[in-house]
């Protein structure tokens, strides 16, 4: 039987997952690309190679079950914040970033969730913008 993520620890993999499920839902509005750029994430970064990719949707869903109860960002957040260690802190708000930013605009929404989990990852502000400033780089188009 699994486990009930609203009450149990979740994993640095699935931790990763919720942050960019987070973000990409803050909006009330997860768009084809967010869900894509979720999905090569899980596909390709070296963080996520010994993660089964199935279990992507199911992960997604316990994130998305755990927002919509009492408290429940506030929840996310710090399940995320207590399953990643201090070296992985940096990957998450860079994932999160990028699928904040795959669409090019970047609702005020998204924006206060980047914020938030930044303060619950107690991530420097200039190591946050320089993140932030690198994505927006990589991001550019003609």
């Amino acid at each position: 039987m699994p486990k009930n993520p609203q009450t149990s620890k979740i994993t640095p993999h699935q931790a990763l997952i919720y942050a960019m499920v987070l973000v990409a839902g803050s909006d009330r509005d997860i768009t084809d690309n967010e869900l894509q750029l979720i999905g090569r994430k899980a596909r390709q970064l070296p963080v996520f190679e010994t993660f089964d990719e199935n279990r992507l949707p199911e992960v997604a869903q316990e994130c998305a079950v755990i927002v919509h109860t009492r408290d429940g960002v506030e929840r996310a957040l710090t399940l995320i914040a207590e399953a990643l260690p201090r070296h992985l802190r940096e990957t998450c708000y860079l994932c999160a970033t990028e699928i904040a930013a795959i669409d090019r605009r970047i609702p005020v929404e998204e924006l206060r969730l980047l914020q938030r989990l930044r303060l619950v990852l107690d991530l420097d502000r200039l190591v946050t913008s320089a993140i932030e400033r690198a994505t927006q780089a990589r991001l550019a188009v003609l």
